[in-house]
């Protein structure tokens, strides 16, 4: 079925398609029954072994929703309605902008891939968070992904960030902080120790204030050197984040393609071994004790396993959602239930980081 519409929307302008998802997904979440019902479908048979707790939340099973799909809050009751463990939003700034210029999305099918220059355009937190107030459904943890805005000097990024905790860290069931978009002149420097340090420390500051107790997570780059994911691990260590989120896009081009040559960040399939080897490094230096959400190039059960035997808890998809569609996690569940049991583990939390352990036998 999805195949059809796929080759219909692929047929338009890559965010003119998107726009139309995120359109139909709106009008789906005006159908509470609807929702309900397509969730309890999707999840059918949802094996308890599945089940995941990370940061003192629980997931349903650990696959969820990356941020960039649902910048403002539209479509949060339709996407939980597919079936994913949790949502989120964002990246959201404090003021609204328009991004950059168009065209900014652009598809790769022959590479499953995308490219997108988007700049964080979306309506500002204070819009987004009218939205979240209405919300009356949530079957899972709903995360708000916050940046600066594009004219907000570098030496004011910790203001931005701030505000964002101010506007939406009270309705979100977790935070997280986007320093590693590669869309937004100079937000990877905000990655280096000490800039990084000041950032976590303030929005800490906030969040301890304004939302006490909430989860604070980091998002960072595939593209950071082995030596560079120790720096960013052991900051996170001190400035006890709940988490690390590996990893946004990248900038390299594995490959030759007409469209490759444009500027912005390459998600799916090409990510995926790079993705993976930061969530083994981040898992390595922290020692497990640093909870990691793996996100990058995730299209199948298998591809879900190898991140949590590399070390994550959770698994997000984004660019995966855009060409499987959203039968996407209920086709994924029973394979990944299969995966875990010819294994022999018995829930998820026993396959997290086992490609670091011992090869003799699963944990019991």
């Amino acid at each position: 079925m999805y195949g059809l519409t796929r080759s219909l929307l692929f047929q338009l302008d890559a965010e003119r398609a998107h726009r139309l998802g995120v359109a139909g997904l709106r009008q789906l979440g005006h159908l509470p029954g609807l929702c309900r019902s397509l969730r309890t479908r999707a999840l059918a048979g949802l094996a308890q072994t599945l089940a995941v707790e990370v940061a003192g939340l629980r997931f349903a099973h650990p696959v969820a929703l990356a941020a960039g799909l649902d910048k403002d809050a539209e479509a949060v009751d339709g996407l939980f309605a597919c079936g994913f463990s949790a949502v989120e939003i964002g990246t959201l700034t404090p003021r609204p902008q328009p991004g950059n210029p168009r065209p900014r999305l652009f598809r790769l099918p022959e590479h499953q891939a995308v490219i997108n220059r988007m700049g964080f355009n979306n309506h500002g937190a204070p819009d987004a968070a009218v939205r979240l107030r209405r919300l009356t459904w949530r079957p899972g943890p709903l995360g708000v992904n916050v940046g600066k805005n594009k004219d907000t000097p570098l030496e004011k990024a910790v203001d931005d960030y701030v505000a964002c905790v101010d506007a939406l860290a009270p309705l979100g069931d977790y935070v997280v902080v986007n320093a590693s978009s590669p869309n937004t002149p100079g937000l990877r420097s905000l990655q280096e120790p000490e800039q990084l340090s000041l950032l976590l420390s303030a929005v800490q500051e906030r969040l301890s204030t304004v939302a006490p107790g909430k989860p604070l997570f980091l998002k960072i780059a595939p593209d950071l050197a082995p030596e560079a994911v120790d720096e960013v691990v052991d900051v996170a260590l001190r400035q006890r984040l709940a988490g690390l989120i590996a990893t946004n896009t990248t900038i390299a081009r594995p490959f030759e393609h007409p469209v490759a040559k444009e500027a912005g960040g390459l998600s799916g399939a090409p990510v995926r071994e790079p993705s993976n080897a930061v969530i083994r490094r981040a898992y390595q230096r922290s020692g497990g004790r640093l909870p990691i959400i793996g996100v990058g190039g995730v299209f199948t059960a298998q591809d879900v396993y190898e991140k949590l035997r590399a070390g994550a808890s959770v698994v997000q998809v984004y660019t995966g959602f855009i060409y499987e569609g959203p039968g996407m996690v209920r086709r994924m569940l029973p394979a990944l239930a299969a995966l875990l049991a010819r294994d022999g583990f018995s829930r998820v939390a026993d396959v997290v980081g086992a490609d670091h352990r011992a090869p003799s036998a699963p944990r019991a």
